[in-house]
């Protein structure tokens, strides 16, 4: 089955217009609700434009992770837990629609209201709602379910629950969430945070639940068996209440879904390969083109399968640690950049098939433009100017390799700039004015094997520059813990960005995590231009000044040298059963973790 590209991107255009559109009368209720203008459906709408109505439910799927687990609650911070369990076992208020920018529409509620000014929401529950036992869902388990993930829940829930300034219930079905700041994206965000059962935890400890311990959800799939670090079974409840609710036509198709655990991905590989597992997402463009000729492919038993995008960039490389020595100088950043041979790694690993990411939005309306900072961009970055890293005025691109083994024009130019920084040869090594070596470890998990490839490679070019490169490979709960204690020198980092950026870009490079315990603003950075340009990204009400924003953003963080970016996924690769089958009409986002396996179905030939 192979999708029509130009039907693909029909949607990206409609999807334009209706941003541009003017805002329908707020404060009265809706079946959905957008970031700008109205949602792309109507009141009546059968299914979302990318899921097949009519697909057949049944069949078993069967799914690998490598590493570990050791906890089934995905909302905590402690422990490791298998990451498909939140989109599977829970849903929330509403639901996200994956073919328009942000736009989201009733699950577990039937409407929304919102005030002109997003200052306040307003949910109203169906009737129909049900955890998997049976039992409602009610408007005490929603109240509890934002505070107790506000509070003891993973981090990622914690910052809404500071920016609610009160939540109570408005009626038997309803509540309504007041804000206490002004900020567009909150009303959205609000209604995307999942929704737990009150009555499973009370006596018990939310926070450090035991493995056996496994929260009850709402959602299509429960979990029916699993064995410790080995596999999770979830099975769909045949009792499951939403099965005819438009957002869930056609969506949710398999009876049983299998995740299997693996030491690394070439023995996750290799069970694909002899028919253990039924698809495998593949993130290295050569080995799609070179290893995938096994023979169940060359029988036709299983697919290969390409699904694009119009989706930002995102990054992906390897991001520094600002908070030591020697990352903390910009001079230093850049030279490790130059020392990156991209092009030559690029065609080493994945055989030249991947374009580079060229800045955190590349490939959207999003991404900086080339050159000095215009307009309405130069407008916001001048208030910031004696604050901004290098370039982010002036205009900043990647450095480019000859593409030859010793990239020799570009180690001239970081050996200036690591003098400059005050880095000189003694002996063959590189050390500070104290004397003290330049020496550095990149943390990477167990079985990351394309990531070590990267860096043997580029650990042979900084030994040239006298710099001394360890790489520490440790398992995923050690993994987690390092990331979560702060404890890295450099490690690979992937941040996937949407066309609608919002509150996740305070907890990716805001000033006020930036030295939090579990961050995700790994590089540390602590930008006042960054925070108050996410500030006008969330607060405007205009399409035009939302994009301008944006685009000074993405010129500091570019400019700011804190990732070395590798390749961009510009296109989603699944190998897949034969019998795995998957809609004509494909959303604006392309592959996802709520695309397969939502949308897909199982059905012999």
């Amino acid at each position: 089955m192979r999708p029509d590209f130009f039907r693909y991107l029909r949607p990206v255009f409609a999807v334009a217009a209706l941003i541009s559109a003017p805002l329908s009368a707020q404060g009265e209720s809706a079946h959905g609700i957008a970031m700008y203008g109205n949602p792309a459906l109507p009141p009546d709408f059968v299914s979302l434009p990318y899921a097949n109505p009519d697909a057949p439910k049944g069949g078993r799927v069967v799914f690998g992770n490598t590493g570990g687990f050791d906890s089934l609650n995905p909302f905590t911070q402690k422990g490791t837990h298998p990451w498909q369990l939140r989109f599977l076992s829970h849903e929330s208020l509403m639901g996200r629609s994956w073919d328009e920018p942000f736009s989201l529409y009733g699950l577990l509620a039937e409407s929304v209201e919102a005030a002109p000014d997003r200052s306040w929401v307003e949910f109203t529950l169906r009737e129909e709602a049900r955890f998997s036992d049976g039992s409602p869902v009610t408007v005490e388990d929603v109240i509890w379910s934002y505070e107790m993930l506000g509070t003891e829940g993973h981090l990622r829930y914690r910052g809404l629950w500071g920016q609610i300034d009160a939540i109570e219930q408005t009626g038997p079905r309803s509540l309504r969430i007041t804000f206490a700041e002004t900020d567009r994206e909150l009303a959205l965000i609000a209604g995307m945070r999942p929704i737990l059962n009150k009555a499973q935890w009370e006596g018990k400890d939310f926070a450090n639940a035991p493995l056996s311990e496994i929260p009850m959800g709402s959602g299509p799939y429960v979990v029916t068996d699993y064995e410790a670090g080995r596999f999770v079974t979830l099975t769909r409840n045949p009792d499951y209440w939403g099965d005819d609710i438009p957002f869930r036509r056609g969506t949710m198709n398999f009876d049983e879904i299998r995740i299997e655990f693996y030491g690394d991905q070439t023995v996750l590989f290799e069970a694909f390969k002899a028919g253990e597992l039924t698809a495998i997402r593949e993130f290295n463009a050569e080995k799609w083109v070179t290893q995938y000729d096994f023979p169940a492919v060359t029988r036709g038993d299983v697919i290969k399968t390409e699904i694009p995008h119009a989706k930002p960039s995102g990054m992906t490389g390897f991001v520094m640690n600002t908070r030591r020595a020697p990352f903390d100088d910009w001079r230093v950043r850049e030279a490790m950049l130059l020392a990156f041979n991209f092009e030559f790694i690029n065609d080493t690993v994945t055989g030249g098939a991947q374009p580079r990411i060229t800045s955190y939005f590349s490939g959207s309306e999003l991404a900086m433009r080339p050159g000095p900072a215009e307009g309405r961009v130069l407008e916001y970055l001048t208030p910031y100017a004696d604050t901004l890293p290098p370039g982010a005025l002036e205009g900043y691109a990647l450095p480019q390799s000859d593409g030859t083994a010793r990239n020799r024009s570009n180690l001239r130019r970081a050996t200036a700039l690591l003098a400059e920084a005050g880095w000189q040869v003694e002996a063959g090594e590189l050390r500070n004015a104290k004397g003290e070596p330049f020496r550095f470890t990149v943390l990477l998990r167990q079985g990351d094997t394309d990531m070590q490839t990267v860096m043997e490679i580029y650990s042979r070019a900084l030994d040239r520059l006298g710099i001394t490169t360890g790489i520490e490979k440790v398992d995923d709960a050690q993994y987690t813990g390092r990331l979560a204690e702060l404890d890295f020198d450099m490690t690979p980092f992937r941040r996937a960005l949407s066309l609608s950026p919002g509150n996740e870009q305070r907890l990716y490079w805001g000033s006020e995590v930036a030295d939090a315990p579990g961050t995700r603003n790994l590089m540390g950075m602590a930008q006042p231009a960054a925070d108050a340009l996410i500030d006008a990204m969330l607060t405007t009400e205009d399409r035009d000044e939302f994009i301008a924003a944006t685009r000074a953003l993405d010129r500091v963080l570019t400019a700011g040298r804190y990732v070395i970016p590798i390749w961009n996924f510009d296109v989603g690769r699944i190998a897949h059963a034969k019998e795995l089958k998957f809609p004509e009409t494909l959303p604006i986002y392309g592959d996802g973790p709520q695309y397969m396996p939502d949308v897909w179905w199982y059905e012999e030939d």
